[in-house]
């Protein structure tokens, strides 16, 4: 009869001893010649995060097996605190694997331990590991030397906002996925909704799928319950109303406004939750920026920050008063910087941008900065970085609400749209915000737009001093036409 193969914690409770080969091997590695690096953290201990279980790994002397396996539940996390808090660790690194390491960190946390979290892509180009036992120890070693950098984490208060926003924002997607759903369902029963309503999910095309589903087939009927303010006729709007009614589809159909109504219910619930948590935050004083100047210019539309109602997928409840309460600035005032990009930032940054010393640290956090690779002086290529940033993904959607702006920044994005390209012009313009935000929160710059007029004239007059220096490299002057 085969064995049963134990699981992770019926293996932990009988204590099995880990590979002894793998033991004698690490420790002839850790016995071999020294590296000669600087010691920086003295105190040290690795730790690889898994699924089921975690290995440990602190220095040689400090316990008769230096590096051990630990199981996932609390208890477990327990005993690794008093393990490594007996073994005289006050440094623990760990990389940043799924959601695994979070319960890790808030454990050896609240033990006093200082819990550095790194980037996986930081040690996984390195030879010779092949065990998570092997990994643990090379963490241990890396960190050692000072040889890793810490991810960014934002402060405690943080994670609750951060935590709900996510939240919200996977429900906001999920909403329109049915509204797709919506969509596909009417256009099988040819009814042709979405040439008269540019948008089926506001009122007039909510009132009219939901008349359909109580039994209205009179496409007048039907017609009547559109709003006022929609430009497509009468007649446009009973010929789209006309379909071939199918009870299965007439079905799907009401599955898809359920599960929106839903998914609005939800949404609903994360603002109030959302409010709850952004109240408690501490208020920014306004004079805490120093030179803090007035957000309006020539040809400048003050915004107005109070509204009736909200606008698109904002929350319900006024957040711009709340944002500018936080961050003690008004950030509404820089073109193409929503109500929606401030609220990513605060929830995943926090309120204070001092964990970045200059701007150029920020955007390059952001992997909003090219990176090259260079030899000798000359660039041998850029590297395509992929945009997992979030806060970076918030900064390129504002810089390209600047299309139609008529402000310097959208006549901005523009010149560089139609002299680089669209990814390009993105990844500048997102720069640009990300620079104008960081300014105004760490020294309270205010952005003074001078209106798409202004950025023309400087361009004209920067040509007209390029061109005026090429003609005088090459003998000959300017001469304007009469």
């Amino acid at each position: 009869m085969a064995k049963r193969k134990l699981s992770t914690f019926e293996r932990l409770r009988q204590g099995e001893p880990l590979n002894r080969q793998e033991r004698r091997e690490l420790q002839r590695r850790l016995e071999s010649a020294d590296p000669g690096l600087e010691i920086i953290h003295e105190d040290a201990a690795g730790i690889d995060v898994g699924q089921d279980s975690h290995h440990v790994a602190v220095p040689p002397g400090r316990d008769e097996h230096p590096i051990r396996e630990f199981g996932c539940w609390t208890a477990a996390l327990e005993e690794m605190a008093q393990w490594l808090l007996g073994c005289g660790i006050r440094t623990v690194v760990m990389q940043s694997t799924g959601v695994y390491w979070m319960a890790v960190h808030d454990v050896l946390q609240q033990h006093g331990l200082e819990v550095n979290v790194v980037d996986a892509r930081g040690t996984k180009n390195v030879p010779g590991r092949k065990s998570d036992v092997q990994e643990s120890e090379w963490l241990r070693k890396l960190h050692r030397y000072g040889l890793l950098r810490s991810c960014f984490l934002p402060q405690p208060e943080i994670h609750a906002v951060r935590t709900v926003w996510r939240l919200r924002i996977q429900h906001v997607r999920d909403a329109g996925r049915c509204i797709q759903h919506m969509h596909d369902a009417l256009t099988e029963m040819n009814v042709q909704l979405h040439i008269a309503l540019s948008d089926i999910s506001g009122v007039s095309g909510q009132a009219i799928i939901r008349a359909l589903l109580a039994g209205q087939r009179d496409p007048r009927a039907l017609a009547a319950l559109r709003d006022c303010r929609c430009q497509a006729s009468e007649e446009e709007f009973v010929h789209s109303l006309q379909g071939n009614w199918k009870e299965d589809v007439l079905f799907a159909l009401q599955q898809a406004v359920d599960a929106y109504d839903f998914y609005q219910g939800q949404i609903a619930k994360c603002d109030r939750q959302l409010q709850q948590y952004l109240s408690v935050l501490p208020s920014r004083p306004s004079g805490s920026t120093p030179a803090a100047a007035a957000p309006d210019g020539p040809g400048k539309k003050r915004r107005s920050r109070k509204k009736k109602h909200p606008v698109g997928n904002e929350p319900n409840f006024d957040v711009a008063a709340e944002l500018e309460r936080i961050l003690g600035v008004n950030a509404l005032g820089i073109d193409g910087l929503g109500v929606i990009t401030i609220q990513t930032i605060l929830a995943e940054v926090g309120p204070d941008l001092s964990a970045w010393k200059t701007e150029r640290h920020w955007v390059s956090w952001l992997k909003l900065a090219p990176l090259r690779d260079v030899s000798g002086g000359r660039v041998l290529r850029h590297v395509r970085q992929k945009h997992t940033n979030r806060v970076g993904i918030a900064f390129r959607n504002a810089a390209q609400s600047l299309v139609r702006s008529d402000s310097y920044l959208g006549a901005r994005y523009r010149y560089l749209n139609a002299k680089l390209g669209a990814l390009k012009a993105v990844k500048a313009m997102a720069r640009t915000l990300a620079c104008l935000y960081y300014r105004l929160i760490t020294k309270g710059q205010a952005w003074v737009d001078r209106g798409a007029a202004e950025f023309e004239r400087r361009r004209q007059q920067r040509e007209f001093i390029s061109l005026e220096r090429k003609a005088r490299s090459l003998g000959m002057q300017l001469v304007p036409v009469a």
